[in-house]
């Protein structure tokens, strides 16, 4: 992967983790010469600033995130989201130190940012769930936000592309909420987390435990092994970095396969400020950027621009690319470039204790917990809330006991309370839908800038009474569905209803350059295509007309390589 010596390309990708690796995969293997443009740093894989091979007094703080952080305010909001700032991953996550944003005092904004070459992809949650027919259809149904102009049966046949090329281990369950996919051998649910499943299916027909989806190879085809892709160990390190490529990344996948092609360009340490905008042409004809280092700006043309700098990125440098024919921001005719800024919501993490399996112990380290598909699809006549939640659930036997800083016991008191069997410990937290709130904005402010002199992104987005109405439904819900699977000791924990719920806290973050039917309220169209500039896509989160309940990424890349298979037609008869 070489850094740029030419200006000219027949496509740029900004970004190069989940889509932009997918868009550059795309274009290269069509033969297309491609540059991937990335604002942070070169980083090979596997890379020297993996931590998965090292064991725990081989990391500084042994493992944990130094205190000091803290204390000289760095890393800002994401010292409120635990166990994410540790120090075998640190290095992979953006300070807001040094990459300053905006947000209202009483209303904060959680932005998670990863700027190396790969972004987030190297700590992705790597849940892959299909989005089902439901999820597409409730805009136009409930009339909140923009309707989707595709649906699932547009996207079905990416979503087994993109699943055979990641490799997926998952079962098939058969359910409509979540489709079944092209998958590999699942992993399997523990003693506590089967016995659970089993008594919700007695007694519910629409809410089941299943084992989570995840981009973690269990049986590796040939093609991913070709890419140097091994069978996953289950040491559940993967947001070290994995060595071994088992789980799906940019830098283990799609950007490999990009490279085998000889069509691949990449510059890293590249900010782009602007997408360029031909007047004469009513085109894009491609980005400025500044180098990170020198602050020097440069400029590359293409014949097609792809932003999947991640839905906020890509929003932020719309918003900035001004121009006479789009003075408030390129592709923003609509006026809807920033609107409807989205994320998945939790108020609600449930415990309990599963009894009698005391004598059962689980081997290795899942790599994915279990899941509880969205059952509430259609509204009720007892609720007053529309779209619906499903939960994130995981099963442990032993819980933790005198092992670590936060609880007392040393040598022989450690180790004894150890040996004691123990009930399985299941937990429950809420996944909600927010919905695509037209004032839920993100905008550049007015006097603000960063280091590079691009205006700071002003982030204003709020969870309403619908997803607080929400979260007492799902505390009710999981309650009974706790005692029905055979639960005892349970404990709820629930948001109050006047306490302020953190928008960004699950990383999902979706919206700001909807797709839609109407160009005159939608900034894309069903090929993330611009209504405005033809040549301009955008298959990050920004495209996202609704959030669903389903950890998104999986819909970003079908999205992604379907819009790439369409812009390369295009190309080919001459119309881009």
């Amino acid at each position: 992967m070489s850094q740029s010596s030419s200006q000219q390309y027949d496509v740029i990708v900004v970004g190069s983790g989940i889509t932009g690796g997918w868009a550059a995969k795309e274009f290269c293997e069509k033969g297309y010469k491609t540059l991937v443009v990335e604002r942070g740093r070169h980083l090979d894989h596997p890379s020297k600033e993996y931590n998965d091979m090292k064991a725990p007094w081989e990391l500084d703080n042994h493992g944990l995130a130094p205190e000091r952080l803290a204390e000289e305010g760095h890393y800002g909001m994401l010292l409120a989201k635990k166990g994410v700032l540790k120090s075998d991953s640190i290095q992979f996550f953006a300070d807001d130190k040094e990459y300053p944003y905006s947000y209202p005092s009483k209303r904060p904004f959680m932005w998670t940012r990863g700027y190396q070459l790969g972004g987030r992809s190297i700590t992705w949650g790597r849940q892959v769930l299909r989005w089902g027919k439901k999820d597409f259809e409730s805009n136009a149904k409930d009339g909140h936000g923009v309707p989707w102009p595709i649906g699932y049966d547009d996207l079905a046949p990416w979503y087994d592309y993109v699943e055979s090329f990641i490799g997926v281990s998952a079962n098939k369950d058969g359910l409509d909420s979540v489709p079944d996919g092209v998958f590999q051998t699942p992993w399997e649910m523990s003693s506590a987390e089967k016995y659970i499943a089993k008594n919700l299916a007695k007694t519910y027909s629409d809410r089941r435990l299943i084992v989570g989806r995840a981009a973690n190879l269990t049986k590796p085809t040939a093609q991913q092994s070709a890419l140097g892709r091994a069978q996953c160990q289950a040491r559940s390190h993967c947001q070290r970095g994995c060595t071994l490529g088992a789980y799906f990344s940019s830098l283990s996948a799609t950007l490999p396969a990009a490279r085998n092609t000889h069509n691949l360009t990449i510059v890293t340490d590249s900010i782009v400020s602007t997408v360029d905008y031909d007047e004469a042409r009513g085109k894009a004809s491609g980005v400025t950027v500044i180098d990170a280092k020198t602050k020097e700006k440069r400029s590359y043309k293409a014949r097609v621009v792809f932003l999947c700098a991640s839905a906020l990125g890509s929003v932020q440098i719309l918003l900035n690319s001004k121009s006479k024919r789009f003075p408030t921001g390129l592709a923003n005719s609509s006026g809807v470039v920033g609107r409807y800024i989205m994320d998945h919501f939790t108020g609600v993490i449930a415990k309990s204790e599963v009894l009698g399996l005391e004598d059962r112990y689980a081997f290795g380290r899942r790599p994915i917990a279990t899941y509880i598909p969205n059952y509430r699809h259609e509204k009720a006549e007892d609720v007053d809330f529309i779209r619906g939640f499903g939960f994130q659930t995981t099963a442990r036997e032993r819980p933790k006991i005198a092992t670590f800083g936060k609880k007392s016991g040393i040598g022989v008191m450690a180790k004894e309370q150890a040996k004691q069997d123990k009930p399985w410990e299941f937990k429950a937290l809420m996944y909600g839908e927010m919905l695509p709130y037209y004032d839920s904005r993100a905008s550049l402010h007015p006097s603000k800038v960063d280091q590079w002199g691009i205006p700071q992104l002003h982030i204003d987005a709020k969870l309403k009474d619908n997803e607080r109405n929400m979260i007492k439904q799902a505390a009710a819900d999981i309650q009974e569905m706790l005692e029905v699977g055979g639960c005892s000791n349970i404990t709820i924990r629930e948001t109050p209803p006047n306490k302020h719920l953190m928008v960004g806290n699950r990383t999902h973050e979706m919206g700001g350059a909807c797709m839609g039917a109407d160009p005159k309220t939608s900034v894309l169209n069903k090929w993330a295509q611009a209504h405005d500039v033809a040549n301009l896509f955008i298959t990050d989160g920004a495209c996202m007309s609704s959030c669903a309940t389903q950890n998104p990424s999986l819909t970003y890349m079908a999205i992604t390589a379907r819009a790439a298979d369409h812009a390369a037609k295009l190309m080919e008869q001459g119309q881009l």
